[in-house]
């Protein structure tokens, strides 16, 4: 693999991360912590020793330390399989964030259990956004489905939802189910906001009628990279032939996509559909 090289938009890349990370220590100091709320992935795992610890033995373990342990089998997915400089990008975000959350002070701010995990929840899913946007994650989970995510062509946080329902069982069980089925509301939240704005990896289906179907083929590729496959119709009203072309496009360009095929066919009809699922050859912009 290539040497990682740094430049100005790195440098701002990293001054992000601080930033993320440090809404992410300020929301486990004055948020999750007032609640006693998990808040999943690796922090909410490494929350959960830290309890586990101080009711077995009667201490808290530091915060970064644990975090490190459990993201250190994501961190090695990462630099082998997702990107190095996307993979240092988030150990600087997991170390920023573990370091900020064991020394700086939490400051109270409700005690209200409710609100807690749902503006808790907000800040917890826009800080991991911020993260993700800027091109990492806090580690564990994240880039596991990341991961996934690339490999499989699925939108994977679903199953980060399911690891989190998991280790607030185990939370419910030890400490209480009051807190775990409040952190599920926090946890709910979180993951509600990233995916409203988050969507490198979502996809959308276009079907598009057109009478220059090569030309809007040309156009799909030179925006996104992505190929389309021409189909032969029938119109039902007038009975000529028409063209659809189909093609899935990434969710952040289908936009651009759609802009430039109606300056390409401003007659072209254009139909967007979800897609949940993709197997197959498509392509993605591999992480660096």
């Amino acid at each position: 693999m290539a040497k990682m090289s740094f430049t100005k938009k790195d440098i701002k890349t990293i001054a992000v991360i601080f930033l993320a990370g440090a809404i992410m220590a300020f929301n486990i100091k004055s948020f999750v912590r007032t609640a006693e709320l998990y808040p999943g992935g690796a922090n909410g795992l490494t929350i959960l020793i830290q309890h586990i610890t101080n009711k077995l033995f009667g201490f808290e373990v530091p915060f970064t330390p644990v975090n490190l342990i459990i993201n250190s089998i994501p961190i090695f997915i990462g630099f082998k399989y997702v990107g190095r400089k996307f993979t240092f990008y988030s150990l600087v975000m997991i170390l920023v964030s573990g370091i900020m959350t064991d020394f700086i002070p939490g400051i109270l701010i409700t005690e209200d259990i409710l609100l807690i995990s749902i503006f808790g929840g907000i800040i917890n899913g826009a800080a991991i956004s911020i993260c993700l946007l800027a091109g990492a994650t806090f580690g564990g989970t994240d880039i596991i489905a990341i991961f996934l995510s690339d490999r499989k062509g699925i939108d994977a946080f679903s199953y980060v939802m399911g690891f989190n329902v998991l280790l607030l069982t185990v939370a419910g069980a030890i400490f209480g189910w009051d807190k775990a089925l409040y952190s599920i509301i926090f946890q709910y939240v979180s993951t509600t906001v990233i995916r409203m704005i988050y969507r490198k990896f979502q996809r959308s289906t276009l079907f598009i009628v057109t009478n220059k179907p090569k030309d809007v083929c040309s156009t799909i590729y030179d925006v996104s990279k992505h190929g389309a496959t021409i189909l032969e119709g029938e119109g039902s009203y007038g009975h000529c032939e028409r063209n659809v072309i189909y093609s899935v496009i990434d969710k952040p360009r289908v936009k651009q996509v759609v802009k430039a095929i109606k300056e390409c066919d401003p007659d072209a009809f254009i139909n967007e559909v979800r897609t949940e699922k993709l197997a197959g050859n498509f392509y993605k912009k591999p992480e660096e």
